[in-house]
């Protein structure tokens, strides 16, 4: 994450809204919660809570067949 000042968490918690502290960490990396982070390393899916390129490529082999 990047350095942020109160103000700066502040103003984002008020774009926001409450339901920001219905998710894991209370930022949305989808949305405005992007602006917080300098970077991400890794897989971007992950750090949203599900890895989607492998889960869909296990999907395909397992339920459909597919490869």
């Amino acid at each position: 994450m990047r350095p942020l000042t109160p103000a700066q968490v502040e103003t984002y918690l008020d774009q926001t809204g409450d339901s920001i502290f219905s998710s894991v960490g209370a930022y949305h990396i989808e949305g405005l919660g992007l602006n917080l982070f300098e970077k991400i390393d890794g897989d971007f899916f992950t750090i949203l809570g599900l890895p989607m390129l492998p889960l869909l490529a296990f999907l395909r082999v397992h339920t459909m067949g597919l490869t």
